[in-house]
């Protein structure tokens, strides 16, 4: 068994791909929160540490299983943006549009939850777009450069720690937009009169958020931290 004394939740996570099927589960911060220990996170959560870790065990591989710990950090800032990107960008505007509909449906007997709501998601949305778009033009090309030795330290934007640490508070400001949507509607709770659309729309928000935790995860505890160190060891060298 894995032990909790030394291992974080992202490192776990990043360790076993599985790992982030079980702590989506139990709601337990593997992506923004990832640099807290198993124990902590746990704790915090009423869970026993060494049950999840038995579950993460057990879990089986499901969906991708690359290991993104020893892939090429341009391979992985590809699949982020193929895969993860891809998908933001192809759901956000049909949630926005079904969330028109139920708003234009449900609001008078149902604003107080649904128009907050919407000024989250809105949030959410305008602050993805703008990330995803500084990640592909600036962030990845210069870690893909770096990587092949054609981009060192010192690139127009300094250190490559620069734009991590940007990225990493816009994920945080994200994580904010996704507890403030769970928030104003009861983590997702129907009202009695809800319509189909209204479910469809509940749940493309949770899908969402469920690949987006793992589309931070998988920057914000793999490839970030990855680039950090290549850049700390080129300029070493």
């Amino acid at each position: 068994m894995i032990s909790t004394t030394d291992k974080t939740v992202g490192e776990i996570a990043a360790a076993n791909p599985s790992a982030a099927r079980v702590f989506e589960k139990h709601g337990i911060d593997y992506c923004c929160g990832g640099g807290r220990p198993l124990e902590v996170a746990c704790r915090e959560k009423g869970l026993s540490d060494r049950q999840i870790l038995a579950e993460v065990e057990q879990a089986q591989p499901t969906g991708d299983t690359r290991d993104w710990a020893t892939a090429p950090l341009a391979e992985l800032a590809d699949h982020i943006v193929n895969i993860h990107h891809a998908y933001l960008r192809s759901a956000m505007p049909a949630l926005d549009q079904r969330l028109a509909k139920v708003i234009a449906a449900h609001s008078p007997n149902h604003g107080d939850s649904l128009l907050p709501l919407r000024q989250a998601w809105r949030g959410l949305v305008t602050e993805m777009t703008a990330h995803m778009m500084k990640e592909e033009m600036i962030l990845f090309p210069l870690i893909k450069r770096i990587e092949a030795g054609v981009g060192a330290p010192g690139a127009h934007c300094g250190s490559v720690n620069n734009p991590i640490r940007v990225m990493e508070y816009e994920h945080d400001s994200a994580a904010n937009a996704l507890r403030e949507m769970h928030r104003v509607t009861g983590d997702y709770a129907l009202p009695a009169d809800a319509c189909n659309t209204y479910r469809a729309l509940f749940e493309g928000f949770q899908k969402l958020e469920t690949d987006l935790h793992l589309h931070i995860h998988l920057e914000n505890n793999i490839l970030f931290p990855r680039a950090s160190e290549l850049e700390a060891r080129l300029s070493n060298a």
